[in-house]
C-alpha cells in the first residue's frame, strides 16, 4: 500500500513539475498575458481540467512555491520548543535556509530559480500575487503571536518587523547573485547581514545613531570647563 502511495505521489509531483516548466517556458517566450491555461495544458500533454486540479490560478503555475510557504513562519512559532522565543525560532530557520541556499532567502543561484524570479519581477500580475501571499503569511504569523501575547498591536508590529527584515535580506542576496556572485561566494556576507538584521530585531534601535552635540563634531574641540553665568542659562565653554 505504501509503495502504491509513494508511486502516486511521485507521479503527481512529476505532473506538477511538468506543468510549471511548460508555463515558465511559454511565459518567458510570449509573456504572461499572451499564454492561456489551455496552451499550457497542451504543452504539458494534460487536460485543462488537470491544470486546475493542481493549481488554483494561472499565477500559481509560477508561484506555487510561494503559496506552499505561507503557513511556515506561523507554524514554526507555534511548534517551537519550550524556552525559545519566536525571534529565536525564526532566526534559526533563516540561518539554516541560508546554509541550504534556499530560494526564500534570495541566495539561490539555481538557474531555474533565477528564471522564475526574473519572470516574477517583470510581470505585474505575478508581483501582486506574490505580495498577496507574503501578506497572508505575515497575517498568519501575527495571529499566532496574538494568541500568545494577547496584544493585537504588539503582534502586528512584531510580524511586520520580522517580515521587513526577511524581505530586505532576501533582496540583498538576490542583488548579489544577479551581480555575478555565486551562492557560495555570497554566503559569508549573507550571514553577516542576517546577523545584523536579526540583532536589530532582538535589541531594537534605541541606542543607534545617537546624534552628537554640535561642539562634539568640531575636530580637536575640548570643553575647557569655564561656565558663563547668564541668569537662568549656564553655558559650558
Amino acid at each position: 500500500m505504501s509503495e502504491r502511495l509513494g508511486l502516486r505521489e511521485r507521479k503527481k509531483d512529476a505532473t506538477r513539475h511538468r506543468l510549471m516548466q511548460a508555463a515558465l517556458d511559454l511565459f518567458e517566450e510570449r509573456g504572461f498575458d499572451e499564454v492561456s491555461v489551455a496552451e499550457i495544458a497542451d504543452a504539458a500533454e494534460v487536460s485543462k481540467k488537470t491544470v486546475f486540479n493542481y493549481f488554483d490560478a494561472k499565477e500559481d503555475l509560477i508561484l506555487g512555491h510561494a503559496k506552499f510557504q505561507i503557513e511556515v513562519p506561523a507554524q514554526l512559532v507555534r511548534e517551537r520548543p519550550p524556552g525559545q522565543t519566536p525571534h529565536d525560532a525564526l532566526r534559526q530557520q533563516w540561518f539554516e535556509r541560508l546554509a541550504e541556499h534556499h530560494p526564500v532567502t534570495g541566495l539561490s543561484d539555481n538557474p531555474g530559480v533565477l528564471r522564475v524570479i526574473r519572470l516574477i519581477h517583470s510581470t505585474p500580475q505575478l508581483m501582486q500575487r506574490q505580495m498577496r501571499y507574503g501578506y497572508q503569511s505575515q497575517q498568519l504569523l501575527s495571529q499566532e503571536l496574538f494568541a500568545e501575547s494577547g496584544s493585537e498591536l504588539s503582534a502586528r508590529l512584531m510580524a511586520s518587523q520580522i517580515f521587513g527584515v526577511r524581505q530586505e535580506l532576501a533582496v540583498a542576496n538576490f542583488r548579489g547573485i544577479t551581480a555575478g556572485a555565486t551562492a557560495a561566494e555570497r554566503y559569508p556576507e549573507a550571514v553577516k547581514e542576517a546577523e545584523l538584521g536579526f540583532d536589530l530585531l532582538e535589541n531594537g534601535l534605541g541606542n543607534l545613531l545617537r546624534r552628537e552635540e554640535l561642539y562634539q563634531r568640531i575636530p580637536g574641540y575640548q570643553p575647557c570647563g569655564l561656565t558663563l553665568d547668564i541668569g537662568p542659562l549656564a553655558v559650558v565653554m
